[in-house]
């Protein structure tokens, strides 16, 4: 169990460190040009390389709604749920830190928002509470259906990393605009802790949605879905 929470808390700081540091620099320094398109594909990038390297010791979940949602499908012991989301939590945060003592390096840094979460006057495009749940939702539900289904016994082995990396890609050109995309509570934790506009006082929705998206998932796959799978 140790080498699996050890796998755990390097995936999820990975997909931290380097999703939202590319988004934090994106913001420092407009002129490169990654823009949001480039931040979408950083983020895919985390996963699918963190599947390949430790995936096979810890099942590469690195956000606490995968953890949910796998569970509900009868793909994860119930009993590792929580030490899972304790490991990716804490990896999370150590990424929020390390990006922040780095970050801080820059002349003149702000953290601002900090590649936080946010909706109404945090989020980019300036969306609703209501817009925001509902995105969160079924973006983390449709993430589920593809990393269950990408994964079954029945699909080549080998392969799923890449369905994976790309549907979060996917995931991040939608959503960017309405909430700077979660789907991930322990992604959003990481990034709200170190903030410094109202992130923190938002952060309950990026727990909420991703997890009742993730047990939606899992429940659709489970029942329409899973077909005769034996797990």
């Amino acid at each position: 169990m140790t080498r699996k929470l050890t796998a755990e808390f390097f995936g999820t700081f990975w997909l931290v460190f380097g999703g939202c540091g590319s988004a934090v620099q994106a913001a420092a320094f407009p002129e490169l040009g990654i823009g949001f398109a480039g931040v979408s594909l950083a983020f895919g990038l985390t996963v699918l390389t963190m599947a390949y390297a430790v995936g096979g010791i810890s099942g590469g979940h690195f956000n606490p709604a995968v953890s949910l949602g796998l569970a509900v499908a009868n793909r994860f012991e119930w009993r590792n749920v929580l030490p899972y989301w304790i490991v990716q939590v804490a990896g999370a945060v150590v990424a929020g830190g390390v990006l922040f003592a780095i970050a801080s390096g820059k002349p003149g840094f702000a953290a601002g928002g900090f590649a936080s979460n946010g909706y109404g006057a945090l989020s980019p495009g300036g969306y609703s509470l209501m817009a925001a749940l509902l995105i969160e939702v079924v973006l983390t539900a449709g993430f589920l259906i593809v990393i269950l289904g990408s994964t079954a016994k029945s699909v080549p082995a080998g392969f799923a990393p890449l369905a994976i990396g790309l549907a979060l890609t996917l995931i991040h050109l939608i959503s960017i605009p309405v909430t700077n995309t979660s789907v991930n509570p322990a992604r959003s934790t990481g990034a709200a802790l170190f903030a410094t506009t109202g992130a923190l006082g938002q952060l309950w929705l990026f727990w909420l949605a991703p997890l009742a998206g993730a047990a939606i998932g899992g429940l659709i796959w489970k029942f329409l879905l899973a077909g005769d799978e034996t797990e």
